[in-house]
């Protein structure tokens, strides 16, 4: 059985290497040829910083909505008894297949200064776009599909046994959800913050469409490719592929602190296992 098994492996080993080569390569050549001074000095600059400033905040803003709206809406879905489950999964999947652009201008008719919600908000002055509510909307848009996903499979792998345990005992429904299944799958949900913080923070097309001005980083970047061509993109791209890492490593790190080192990254089993 071993001499069948090895050739097969081999072979799969091969073609996931291409794959991985194609995937890691366009980041390690980043690294090929560094430019740290004058990166690091395009970074400074007041515009870049103040990119670097709205993207952060817009991001982290956006998670904090993500999981307020979408951990709620994830534990419903996995736990109480609704008809036509898959309909309600597919419509949480559909931001995931729009293109960007599509979404931004989609975003554009809902919340714009003619959009049904938009227009009641502008006759008050309360605009949605061109501004910090803009972006969070459209970040929010393409990555809360990750939160929502990942804390339905995270809640979906907790024993059901012990939240009927707690419920004899006497506990309410919300302290079952905050004593019992909420503590068991915050991994995988903190998996799924995680990729959607990333994915908000890289988010350039609906954004583009709902709040050119300020600028994200995303679109500053794509600004200074527009006047400076590729030499003066690669800074902006050097600060997010940076960041990008940090949220994985800081996920990977919290992982040894919570005792669910293959789960609390987004490279992980399901929620529920510990060591």
């Amino acid at each position: 059985m071993n001499r069948g098994i090895k050739p097969t492996f081999l072979l799969f080993a091969l073609l996931g290497s291409i794959m991985l080569v194609n995937l890691v390569l366009p980041i390690c050549n980043l690294l090929l040829h560094p430019d740290w001074h004058r990166w690091l000095a395009a970074i400074a600059q007041p515009a870049s910083l103040e990119a670097l400033k709205i993207s952060l905040l817009s991001s982290c803003s956006a998670v904090v909505l993500m999981a307020l709206l979408g951990v709620p809406l994830a534990y419903v879905r996995a736990r109480a008894n609704l008809p036509f489950k898959r309909f309600w999964i597919a419509l949480v999947f559909l931001p995931m297949v729009v293109p960007d652009l599509a979404g931004g201008i989609l975003l554009l008719q809902t919340f714009g200064p003619n959009g049904i919600i938009g227009q009641p908000l502008d006759s008050r002055n309360i605009e949605l776009t061109n501004n910090l509510a803009g972006i969070v909307l459209a970040q929010i848009f393409v990555a809360a599909p990750f939160v929502i996903v990942s804390s339905i499979a995270a809640f979906s792998s907790v024993d059901l046994k012990l939240e009927i345990a707690a419920a004899t005992l006497g506990d309410s429904r919300w302290h079952i959800f905050r004593r019992v299944s909420l503590p068991l799958a915050w991994p995988g949900i903190a998996a799924g913050l995680t990729l959607a913080w990333i994915r908000a923070l890289g988010e350039f097309g609906s954004t583009l469409i709902m709040a050119y001005n300020p600028h994200t980083l995303p679109i500053y970047m794509w600004v200074k490719f527009e006047s400076d061509g590729l030499a003066g993109a690669l800074p902006a791209a050097f600060c997010l592929v940076v960041l990008a890492t940090a949220a994985v490593g800081i996920s990977m790190l919290l992982s040894r602190f919570t005792g669910y080192a293959d789960i609390v990254t987004p490279f992980g089993k399901a929620a529920g296992t510990g060591r």
